[in-house]
């Protein structure tokens, strides 16, 4: 793994939520998506509630980050998402990183589908966007719990010329900050990438002949098959972290995309190998023995 200077493969986490699809129908917030030109999308949020909502808006529709707000569909297949990946905090947040909708009131946002989907020759496509957003009580920032959404779908034709011009000026605006690694942050990274590979090599142990429980509880299934497919993976995240000045990912200390919003530990451009870490990261105790803890180790 690369630094900017060196390297480093920090095992990206994806944050999953568990959506129970028969609380679709009951959830206050409603979403409306229509199409603007080409490939623009405006996205209404509608809380039908009776009290206000506080919405937990990073890495979701409402962030400004390039984060994936929506799903491409083209002839059926879903078009390849091209944006980052976000490891966020699940605690001490502040008030900035909550969406504040009261009731029976609305906001609206706006972004471009092309510029983080390749619709060079999508042609016609159907737009949607589904999932559930975290929520916190009004006098707090502490995550209370979530609330599922799904909006209607919108189809559209989207001439291709156009969507690649947007999509090449988006890609544009990129900037690529070289060596920016330096003092307290690039020891914290180093030793970071160093215990990653630690915990790698001893997962893909587990993964290959640990308990079948432990296997079920989090991959679902303890079959050869499987463990030999976690094992492989554990293995190659070792791999990368074992070194931090080869490798085929590169790893970044300021915010080079931009996507540190509030609440952001850590983010992954997986289509360009690369992986920051945010301002957060750099708060975060080195390593904790609590399990399912954010720390600089697990990042």
């Amino acid at each position: 793994m690369k630094f900017s200077l060196g390297v480093s493969l920090l095992a990206t986490l994806a944050s999953a939520v568990s959506v129970d699809m028969a609380k679709r129908d009951t959830s206050p917030l409603d979403v409306k998506l229509e199409t603007v030109g080409n490939s623009g999308v405006k996205a209404v949020l509608t809380n039908t509630g009776d009290s206000a909502l506080k919405l937990f808006k990073t890495g979701t529709i409402l962030d400004t980050a390039p984060v994936e707000k929506v799903e491409v569909f083209a002839s059926g297949n879903k078009v390849e998402f091209d944006g980052v990946r976000l490891l966020m905090a699940t605690s001490g947040l502040t008030e900035e990183a909550f969406q504040i909708i009261g009731a029976g009131e609305s906001v609206e946002v706006e972004f471009d589908a092309a510029e983080l989907h390749d619709l060079s020759t999508a042609g016609e496509v159907d737009i949607v966007s589904s999932g559930a957003f975290s929520y916190a009580e009004a006098d707090s920032t502490e995550l209370a719990g979530t609330i599922p959404f799904s909006s209607n779908s919108v189809h559209t034709a989207v001439n291709g010329e156009e969507a690649a011009a947007v999509r090449a000026r988006f890609l544009a605006k990129r900037t690529v900050v070289q060596s920016d690694c330096t003092g307290t942050r690039r020891t914290a990274t180093v030793n970071a990438i160093s215990r990653c590979r630690s915990l790698a090599v001893a997962a893909s142990s587990a993964a290959a002949s640990g308990p079948a429980a432990r296997m079920t509880e989090y991959f679902k299934s303890s079959t050869t098959a499987t463990r030999n497919t976690v094992a492989t993976v554990f293995s190659r995240i070792a791999s990368e972290c074992g070194s931090t000045t080869s490798g085929v990912s590169r790893q970044y200390c300021t915010d080079v995309y931009p996507a540190c919003s509030n609440g952001v530990i850590a983010y992954t451009l997986p289509s360009q190998s690369y992986m920051v870490n945010c301002p957060l990261f750099f708060t975060m105790t080195a390593a904790s023995s609590t399990c399912h803890a954010q720390d600089q180790q697990t990042t």
